[in-house]
């Protein structure tokens, strides 16, 4: 699934890997518990970033893999893992997913050396974009951080048709995701690696008013039971586990749910 390009052809800019996921981060109410949390379940370890004191980059095995926020309460935003995807342009992207049905909650503005936005599908679905230089290379991301998300919707190829216009997939511009269905879902490559599928209930079924639409990070990992173990001893729990796999989804004491998957099976 990892893709076996060398080190020296990574892209450094969301104009190279446009349309994929490109980076995460979480929102929280307390961040030290988060960062014990975290560091107990995958081994990351932490530092400040230039935005002040409520923020701080995950890293693995010195990678920046993840940002966390302790903004929920401050700005009443929800408590939740949000995946970012590269564009070319914040402001198009923005504009397409408005002309579309979408909303925006926050933006484009300024995060040097970039610029975001956190915007919603259709659907009420969460999601942000990046547009600029990313924080670091997207293949080495790629390898330490989440294997790939998924979209929980109730109509995937809705779904993929409003991310494919916003985010620009399966366009003839050069670099963009190409999309196909795979084992009932929609699914997005990038360079190689499947980075993003979208699921919905089967095709004919009738609404299912308990599923809220909502993007889940799947991290993958040596070891799925230890990460639950460690979930549990550090005032997490285990919401699921996935039928037919080692997968787990595991909630962090603030609430927010992530997924963690064998890396021997993906």
């Amino acid at each position: 699934m990892k893709s076996d390009r060398p080190a020296q052809d990574e892209a450094v800019s969301t104009h190279s890997v446009f349309g994929a996921p490109c980076w995460v981060s979480l929102t929280v109410c307390d961040l030290p518990a988060a960062e014990d949390f975290y560091r107990a379940v995958f081994g990351w370890e932490w530092r400040s970033g230039s935005m002040g004191e409520q923020f701080r980059i995950a890293q693995a095995d010195g990678v920046p893999v993840a940002g966390i926020a302790a903004v929920a309460s401050v700005y009443q935003m929800a408590v939740a893992w949000t995946p970012y995807f590269a564009v070319s342009s914040a402001d198009e992207a923005v504009a397409r997913s408005q002309e579309r049905g979408g909303t925006t909650a926050v933006g484009p503005i300024a995060f040097p050396p970039g610029r975001a936005a956190l915007l919603a599908d259709r659907d009420g679905a969460s999601f942000g974009i990046w547009e600029g230089k990313l924080v670091t290379g997207w293949e080495a991301w790629r390898r330490a951080a989440p294997a790939f998300v998924r979209l929980h919707t109730r109509d995937a190829f809705d779904a993929a048709i409003f991310y494919g216009e916003v985010l620009e997939w399966a366009s003839e511009l050069p670099g963009c995701c190409e999309v196909q269905y795979e084992d009932d879902e929609v699914v997005l490559h990038s360079r190689g690696d499947v980075v993003a599928r979208i699921h919905s209930q089967l095709p004919g079924a009738a609404p299912d008013p308990a599923v809220r639409p909502h993007w889940q990070v799947h991290f993958a990992v040596a070891d799925v039971e230890a990460c639950a173990r460690a979930a549990r001893h550090h005032g997490g729990a285990v919401v699921e586990r996935v039928p037919g796999s080692a997968g787990a989804v595991l909630r962090d004491p603030d609430g927010a749910r992530f997924s963690v998957d064998s890396r021997a099976e993906l």
